[in-house]
């Protein structure tokens, strides 16, 4: 608990470069990009949303599956027009699951 407090001081979104935050539950894999300054979500996706699905099935295990949610989470940004991000782990470590999401979101073309 006390980590998420500390990074919350120091990890903000703007409209130039939104927060990318990312939640990982047992079985699933949820991503948002958030706009701090206007308090709006911008976009948000997860394994099971209708753009994601088919592709992250085929990861043969979750790390693959978030590498891929990475890649689709990049192209969807894109198209909103925004390039530039920053990355929120929101607590977790930047290892597994986390990791894999984020090299998938830079080999996508997001930059953080």
């Amino acid at each position: 608990m006390s980590r998420k407090i500390r990074r919350k001081k120091k990890i903000v979104g703007t409209s130039e470069r939104p927060r990318l935050v990312v939640y990982r539950s047992n079985k699933y894999m949820h991503a948002q990009l958030v706009d701090d300054s206007q308090n709006k979500v911008l976009m948000g996706m997860f394994d099971k949303s209708k753009i994601a699905a088919e592709a992250v099935k085929e990861g043969k295990n979750k790390t693959e599956r978030s590498k891929i949610l990475g890649k689709i989470f990049a192209e969807q940004a894109k198209k909103l027009k925004v390039t530039k991000i920053v990355f929120d782990r929101n607590g977790y470590h930047y290892h597994g699951r986390v990791k894999a999401f984020a090299d998938g979101a830079r080999e996508g073309g997001l930059d953080f």
